[in-house]
């Protein structure tokens, strides 16, 4: 086979493609806006080709989307309705969608067997074990993500309100939250009745500003947000045996580590790589014969 490969790393904030000869040399790189195909599925097609376009762009090639076979992790694969239609209607020689976890995986471990647990405004572990796949959580904020920006932010609101009643004790992380409020709760329950899960996470950096300054409530919160964390890690431990790698991606990676239990601090490891680098390893192996990307 002759012609190129494309992977795309597909998500609510941006798209980002890489393009490939088919022996896995990057050639060129491109990046556009939104691509959740949930939310929007005619936006993400947009933006997918544009991404890919300007892929072509930087690699100094009059973009043709139709000579590129493409690996497409895109953020809620497992939405019939929506991959069917999105599939359907892309612009490429040949395509796959899979998970962003599957692209964050290989990234992240390469072709070993092994685990990563994405920490960002959701939560998801993601583990290949004797080449199967397995996903642990990540059903959402409403009824799962524990230890989530989006679960943490919420706990930040729930414990100003209850500092705010006198239930729990008036600290500075909650004066700080309150402020924000116009020291008005009402405006606290406004806001979280409709809130989306990135405007909840929006509030968790802070949570661990005031952790570092020992704060008894946001220290609370996080001690709650990293036993969640704690409890999945455990579950991964007992389909992976302890073996291979163990990484922690996502905004809250490099946060969290200082609050887990020992025995997960000591078995975390760097990814390798990021999750656009395992989309054009899996597009490469799967179009090209190759699993190794060289930039």
């Amino acid at each position: 086979m002759t012609g190129y490969v494309i992977g795309i790393d597909g998500g609510g904030t941006s798209c980002r493609a890489a393009l490939a000869d088919e022996s896995g040399r990057v050639l060129g790189r491109g990046k556009s806006g939104a691509s959740n195909i949930l939310t929007d599925p005619d936006i993400a097609l947009k933006h997918i080709a544009e991404a890919a376009e300007l892929a072509f762009d930087e690699a100094g090639l009059k973009p043709d989307l139709s000579a590129a076979s493409a690996i497409l992790g895109l953020a809620g694969n497992n939405v019939g309705d929506a991959v069917g239609y999105v599939r359907a209607r892309l612009p490429f020689k040949t395509a796959e969608i899979v998970s962003d976890g599957v692209i964050a995986l290989q990234g992240a471990i390469g072709d070993e067997d092994g685990a990563i647990g994405i920490v960002g405004t959701g939560t998801v572990y993601i583990i290949r074990s004797q080449g199967q796949f397995k996903s642990i959580a990540g059903w959402g904020f409403q009824v799962s993500d524990l230890g989530s920006g989006a679960r943490v932010g919420q706990l930040a609101l729930q414990e100003t309100l209850l500092a705010f009643d006198n239930i729990r004790p008036m600290t500075p992380f909650c004066e700080a939250i309150l402020a924000e409020f116009d020291g008005n709760p009402e405006l606290i329950v406004d806001f979280a009745r409709l809130a989306k899960p990135g405007e909840f996470g929006r509030y968790t950096p802070k949570v661990f500003e005031f952790a570092g300054r020992d704060d008894e409530t946001a220290l609370r919160i996080l001690r709650f947000g990293a036993g969640g964390v704690d409890e999945a890690l455990d579950a991964v431990h007992v389909v992976t045996g302890g073996k291979g790698r163990l990484c922690l991606l996502g905004g809250l990676a490099p946060l969290y580590p200082p609050y887990l239990a020992e025995r997960h601090r000591t078995r975390l490891s760097e990814p390798r790589a990021d999750a656009l680098t395992g989309a054009v390893e899996l597009a490469a192996k799967a179009y090209g014969g190759k699993a190794k990307v060289r930039a």
